[in-house]
């Protein structure tokens, strides 16, 4: 994958730039790094997922939270760039099942943990209800739910991952049970070649470095194309857990109706646009006419080319590149990239 470098920015404002580069070892204590090298792995796992769904379903209703649901965005798009959304997906977000849900959904709850109380609640729901669930999971109250209930369920390996480090391995067991249900064809041949190409590239981790560097001191904005929309959610969400600042996304060309206005009297948000080539020509247009307005407005402006012939290379490679920006950002502000205490504390007090 070809990507093209940033251009050089003017770093003079940057007030948290510390004075010596980070050290990988002294801060990442838990070895954020590995998980992002081995990250192509994921997609080589065998998940021993091979029982066949029957039914007559006219929707799927993925259940989940965070870095859980990263995998089913993914899919989605993939599907849409692949003219294979046959099947309506559903992403619900939240507590129980959303009303459309019916004895002829596919309910597919995941939590990495097993333990997110929105996906056990939608679990639940959908026992009770008797409808068709086929829950994925690396352990916790999930599996002991499925167990109890005799339920089938997806295991996927857990290795000591975030939710949000594991994406291949939800998005392969997606795929698995989408595969296994009949609503897509088999994309092993694509898989395997988009993981060969991740191996071979080592251009990601200098580039994300340097796209790091000169993020020091502002806010992310993330824009991309309505296609490509779930990808600069994902990247914020890196943001905001792995570097531990606010991060913010949008998409073209609905900002250009609404959120460009609030640039007014903006200051210090540097503006990262995803761009493919091959997007609308219409959309290319509005992306180069915002970045120069907001240049002359003195908003830090750069793309980020999504490049390559494969759909698949194209959104692993990009959230590869995603990763290393999220991480070395974290390095520059000295905190480690992998815990998220904030939520852990928040989820404590939630049960008093």
């Amino acid at each position: 994958m070809e990507i093209k470098d940033i251009k050089t920015i003017d770093k003079s404002n940057n007030c948290h730039s510390p004075t010596q580069p980070p050290s990988k070892k002294g801060i990442d204590k838990l070895n954020m790094r590995k998980a992002i090298l081995d990250f192509p792995k994921q997609f080589e796992k065998d998940l021993g997922f091979t029982k066949k769904i029957k039914g007559n379903f006219e929707n799927v209703i993925i259940c989940g939270m965070g870095g859980s649901t990263i995998g089913a965005n993914l899919l989605v798009l993939y599907l849409k760039e692949k003219n294979e959304l046959r099947t309506p997906i559903i992403i619900h977000r939240s507590y129980g099942l959303p009303k459309l849900t019916s004895k002829k959904s596919l309910i597919i709850p995941i939590s990495f943990s097993g333990n997110t109380a929105e996906t056990i609640s939608s679990l639940k729901e959908a026992i009770k209800k008797k409808f068709k669930v086929i829950p994925i999971t690396t352990n916790g109250k999930i599996e002991k739910i499925c167990k109890k209930n005799n339920i089938l369920f997806l295991k996927i390996p857990k290795d000591n991952l975030q939710p949000r480090m594991a994406t291949g391995y939800l998005f392969s067991a997606l795929l698995k049970i989408f595969r296994e249900a009949n609503f897509i064809s088999e994309p092993t041949k694509n898989i395997s070649l988009m993981v060969k190409n991740l191996k071979v590239e080592r251009n990601y981790e200098n580039l994300g470095k340097k796209i790091a560097k000169s993020l020091i001191g502002s806010i992310p904005l993330i824009y991309a194309s309505e296609r490509f929309k779930s990808l600069a959610y994902i990247w914020k969400i890196k943001f905001n857990e792995n570097s531990k600042t606010p991060a913010f996304c949008n998409y073209f060309p609905e900002l250009n109706h609404n959120e460009m206005v609030g640039f007014e009297k903006a200051q210090n948000f540097h503006i990262l646009i995803l761009r493919d080539k091959d997007d609308d020509s219409r959309i290319l247009k509005r992306m180069k006419l915002f970045s120069q307005l907001m240049r002359i407005k003195k908003i830090k402006v750069d793309f980020i080319e999504i490049s390559g012939k494969d759909i698949l290379y194209k959104i692993f490679s990009t959230l590869a590149l995603g990763d290393w920006v999220s991480y070395y950002l974290a390095l520059e502000y000295k905190v480690d990239p992998t815990p998220v205490k904030i939520i852990e504390e928040f989820k404590k007090k939630l049960k008093e």
